[in-house]
């Protein structure tokens, strides 16, 4: 059997970051592979295990290391095929890895992931895949209903618990007696151009729609159909969520926010799809890739680089060339240069 995940360390110390993917792909039951090669000390292994990998049929990479971490890049350069990307706290908590995983140049992107968080690449490459594969995606789905379940027993399991706090109510609005409804939604009214699109972009204010317009045009050029839509899920939440709810043909989302990632953070609540974060500059000239990137257990951001929408757009593409095999081509064009988009 071919395996549809390959995992790739840099060395076998971040075992432990794997040991995370492979927890999830067993229970996931995706079949996967693991192999261990230095970006830097064996890089003929990378290239072969990767060309070959992908001519067996390997449909997403996910590639783990700390330090320089340059292992996810040089997996890229390889392959039409997605790669994830895991930083690897060794020195300076992470941040040394992150930026060297997260900042490559177009149009060679990495689905970055938070530093340590092998579970979530591996989440986030089954998702890839269940949008070819309706067995995969209800998998995932299953999965997530776990990780919500488990935040909600938490109120029985610690805060039932407390019991030397004088003015602590435990009883008022007790969780395990609510009654949790989905939100309401107005599919009557959407608010977009293109219902049918294959990729929805939600941008989180109008002075990030010059990113969101880059973004535009390579996926039009890659004749990748896609919607606009500038709403933030703080200050229009009715209509953020009527708008993500109603693109049901949508196969991935991509958010693009300044001053805060909450456009990333409302999409991964309420779709199952793949989320792609663009982190954006703002007036200041800082920037949100941390709160982009860092996402808690079960509900990864494929994170690009800073201000990079045109990376978001060729990593949107590699997602789905997984099974299209004209965007597939297209890729292979652009990547080695024969075509400038």
């Amino acid at each position: 059997m071919t395996p549809k995940i390959m995992i790739i360390l840099g060395s076998g110390s971040d075992i432990a970051i794997a040991e995370k993917s492979m927890k999830i792909l067993e229970k996931l039951e995706i079949p996967y592979s693991l192999k261990i090669a230095s970006a830097h000390r064996t890089p003929n292994l990378v290239r072969e295990i990767v060309v070959q990998g992908t001519n067996a049929g390997i449909e997403v990479f996910i590639g783990i290391a700390g330090l320089a971490a340059h292992l996810p890049g040089a997996i890229a350069a390889y392959t039409p095929r997605p790669v994830i990307g895991v930083p690897v706290d060794v020195k300076t908590d992470g941040l040394d890895a992150l930026e060297s995983i997260v900042q490559m140049p177009y149009p060679s992107p990495i689905a970055t992931v938070g530093i340590d968080r092998g579970d979530n690449a591996a989440i986030l490459a089954a998702q890839f895949i269940g949008l070819h594969d309706e067995e995969v995606r209800q998998k995932v789905i299953n999965l997530r209903k776990e990780y919500a379940l488990k935040v909600e027993n938490s109120n029985e399991e610690i805060i039932q618990k407390i019991e030397d706090k004088k003015f602590i109510q435990n009883d008022f609005l007790r969780i395990k007696d609510l009654n949790i409804n989905e939100a309401e939604v107005n599919e009557e009214d959407p608010g977009c151009k293109n219902k049918d699109a294959t990729v929805v972009i939600i941008v989180g204010r109008q002075t990030d729609v010059v990113i969101a317009k880059k973004l535009s045009v390579i996926l039009s050029r890659l004749k990748i159909s896609h919607d606009i839509k500038v709403v933030c899920p703080i200050r229009s939440t009715q209509k953020f969520t009527n708008y993500v709810k109603s693109m049901k043909n949508a196969k991935i989302f991509i958010g693009i926010s300044s001053n805060s990632s909450q456009v990333t953070g409302g999409i991964v609540g309420l779709t199952d799809r793949p989320v792609i974060g663009v982190p954006c500059t703002n007036e200041n000239g800082d920037n949100y890739m941390l709160t982009t990137v860092n996402m808690p257990p079960g509900v990864p951001v494929a994170t690009v680089g800073i201000n990079n929408s045109k990376n978001a757009a060729v990593l949107a593409a590699e997602i789905l060339s997984i099974d299209n095999p004209s965007i597939t081509e297209l890729l292979g064009k652009l990547k080695n240069k024969k075509i400038n988009l």
